[in-house]
């Protein structure tokens, strides 16, 4: 039994699709395929029932699962104990957070970090998903929610105010009404975030013209004057053509957390990347 063929049974497990395991592991179809085959092959039973809604685990599949799932912690434990004691400014991080963050306020401090550690290659992954630091998805997450995994290390990098902008000109809306003003809302799998649910409480009889769940897209929809719209200022407050709205009270902000595996404390790359971003971002 290969090693590298329970990786394959682990990632085809967890997305339940062929095509999404293989992009997570950066190999082809057919390659992923062919090992899973010869996993069964070794193994001697089939792990995996073919169906047309994806690949659903046996009852053989299910118990490889959970001893798979162990070798992995094992496995990618060794590789982080290795990770943590290197101590030369030279080497990958892989670094996650959202795209708004990513573009505005993370890409800037990068590249001036990448100016002074030239030899340090920074992989910078913008996703609304929360890669998992212990699978070694990523070496440094920024998250707006705390951090639940264990051997987490986190801190709270700072607070983001966030306000109501329109397109510079538009009519405002009447505070406490709103009737015929057209939103710019995040989409449905974030309705009932705090800033969206404020922002329709403000104006409970506008409607809803356009949802997103990307910020940029949101202003820039904003700022082609599709409707009203909540973003956090370190965006709003930079776009030429936005106006930010006085609506009786600000929409909440959010608090911006840092998180990394506590095996990585010790990597010299790592800790001077979060000194970098501490000293540009931190209030």
């Amino acid at each position: 039994m290969d090693w590298s063929d329970l990786r394959v049974f682990l990632a085809i497990a967890r997305e339940g699709k062929l095509g999404a395991a293989a992009r997570t592991l950066a190999q082809s179809q057919p390659t992923m395929g062919r090992r899973l085959r010869a996993l069964e092959a070794a193994i001697g039973h089939p792990l995996f029932h073919r169906t047309a809604e994806g690949f659903v685990l046996t009852r053989e599949g299910n118990g490889v699962l959970h001893h798979a799932e162990r070798m992995e912690a094992e496995a990618l434990a060794i590789e982080r104990e290795i990770a943590g004691q290197a101590q030369q400014l030279e080497g990958p991080l892989r670094v996650t957070c959202s795209d708004w963050f990513g573009v505005n306020l993370l890409a800037p401090v990068l590249a001036d970090f990448s100016r002074q550690h030239p030899r340090v290659m920074v992989e910078l992954i913008t996703d609304a998903r929360f890669l998992s630091l212990s699978r070694r998805e990523a070496d440094l997450a920024f998250r707006i929610r705390r951090f639940t995994e264990p051997d987490v290390v986190a801190k709270k990098l700072l607070h983001i105010p966030y306000a109501a902008y329109q397109c510079s000109g538009a009519p405002r809306p009447e505070r406490g009404d709103g009737r015929g003003t057209a939103l710019v809302a995040l989409d449905s799998a974030f309705s009932g975030a705090p800033d969206d649910s404020w922002l329709q409480a403000q104006l409970p009889h506008a409607h809803v013209a356009v949802r997103s769940n990307n910020r940029d897209v949101q202003a820039r929809l904003c700022l082609q004057g599709a409707g009203v719209c909540v973003l956090p200022r370190p965006l709003g407050d930079r776009l030429p053509g936005l106006e930010r709205l006085d609506l009786g009270e600000n929409p909440p902000g959010r608090d911006t957390w840092m998180g990394y595996h506590r095996d990585l404390r010790h990597l010299a790359r790592l800790r001077a990347l979060i000194e970098f971003v501490v000293a540009r971002l931190a209030p």
